[in-house]
């Protein structure tokens, strides 16, 4: 899979340079980097980068309103977290981000997370992602969208089952394996599930279905 190009984005230079030494000894292109929110739009803009790993807590504009910015324009963003950023987390969930990284995460899953996402997926790890998607759908009502009810209403008995393993973080491989499917076929059907529902990617297309009440926490 082909290096992306990113774009750092956090208030402390010294995390940056930690970041930026990581990324580069795994062959991964830094193009820019920004201080805050602000900043991280104009860079985005600026240096189209395939990935921008964005940290939340920043002064001005914070990660958060930038990734609601940036990802309605096409740009992927993937948040940096330390696990203690409460209802923060949620709402990057909903802007669109496509994976979280812990700070204190090994080198490889830092590279791993930025990798995905410049593919045009988005890291649904057991240990990172699903975890945070679990615990604040715990405390988010199930929606009462009428158009998300009835992009739900859509997915075939198949595509939830499907679905219910992409929430628990399956790859493509194994939930064939759990289904007696083939990878190609599994694919076929995350595809469609996306589509129905309306999103983009692995993420999204969970957080909608928690929201929905068709996939619990836990499950």
């Amino acid at each position: 899979m082909t290096k992306p190009t990113v774009l750092l984005v956090d208030d402390q230079e010294m995390v940056r340079a930690g970041l930026r030494m990581i990324l580069e000894a795994h062959g991964v292109t830094v193009v820019g980097e920004a201080g805050n929110g602000e900043q991280a739009v104009k860079e985005a803009t600026r240096l189209q980068p395939d990935v921008t790993l964005m940290d939340i807590r920043m002064p001005g504009m914070d990660g958060l309103e930038a990734t609601e910015v940036l990802v309605p324009k096409g740009y992927r963003v993937v948040v940096l977290t330390t696990f203690d950023l409460d209802e923060y987390v949620y709402r990057a969930l909903r802007a669109g981000a496509s994976g979280f990284v812990l700070k204190d995460a090994r080198p490889e899953e830092l590279v791993q997370a930025v990798t995905v996402a410049a593919a045009g997926d988005a890291l649904l790890s057991p240990s990172v992602t699903r975890r945070l998607i679990a615990e604040f759908a715990t405390a988010a009502r199930p929606a009462s969208d009428g158009e998300l009810a009835s992009r739900v209403a859509q997915l075939t008995e198949r595509e939830r089952d499907v679905l219910g393993l992409v929430a628990r973080g399956l790859s493509n491989a194994e939930i064939g394996a759990q289904l007696f499917l083939g990878e190609s076929t599994i694919k076929t059907h995350v595809s469609a599930v996306l589509m129905k529902l309306g999103v983009r990617d692995r993420v999204q297309a969970v957080v909608a279905a928690y929201e929905a009440g068709i996939v619990a926490p836990g499950r």
